[in-house]
């Protein structure tokens, strides 16, 4: 399973690069899961539902399933927030994992930038941001690709994993 991420300040166009990557490279026929960090509380539940009842009477941890989807949901319950290794060995194969955030772990990374948001870029001082996805023109040691340049995002990052001979593109 190969893991490549998408790094940025907050606003810089992350989500929306995650999204268009996704679907190019699905689209190749490639099989692609996503790993979306957050540094706020966030809930997939709902007050009222089963499931949260569960959780809020004390479950460790909650599946729940239908016909279409399973979601299975883990409470910290005080613990660390595990490291990204852990929660990439918890998803099933695939050919590629796609991670938003974690811009301090060492996986391969693109770097989504927008010049409005005022903030500095992370690539210069990390050797582990390969390429940067930008609305601007940045001058750097690496290739810059335009924000809405999604395919040729996906081809880069497809060729770093080695995954470019497995896409029907190629």
């Amino acid at each position: 399973m190969k893991i490549f991420g998408v790094v940025g300040w907050k606003n810089s166009g992350k989500t929306g690069l995650m999204e268009r990557l996704v679907a190019e490279i699905a689209g190749r026929g490639l099989r692609v899961s996503t790993v979306k960090h957050a540094h706020h509380s966030f809930d997939v539940d709902h007050p009222g539902k089963d499931s949260y009842r569960h959780r809020e009477a004390g479950a460790h941890q909650v599946l729940l399933s239908s016909r279409n989807r399973w979601a299975l949901m883990t409470e910290h319950r005080g613990a660390e927030e595990p490291p990204l290794a852990a929660l990439l060995a918890q998803l099933a194969e695939v050919d590629l994992v796609l991670v938003e955030g974690y811009k301090r772990d060492a996986h391969p990374k693109v770097e989504a930038h927008r010049a409005a948001t005022g903030q500095p870029l992370i690539a210069p001082g990390d050797a582990s941001v390969l390429a940067v996805a930008s609305d601007a023109a940045p001058d750097l040691d690496r290739p810059v690709f335009h924000l809405d340049a999604t395919a040729e995002i996906a081809d880069f990052i497809l060729a770093e994993t080695g995954l470019a001979a497995l896409s029907k593109t190629a």
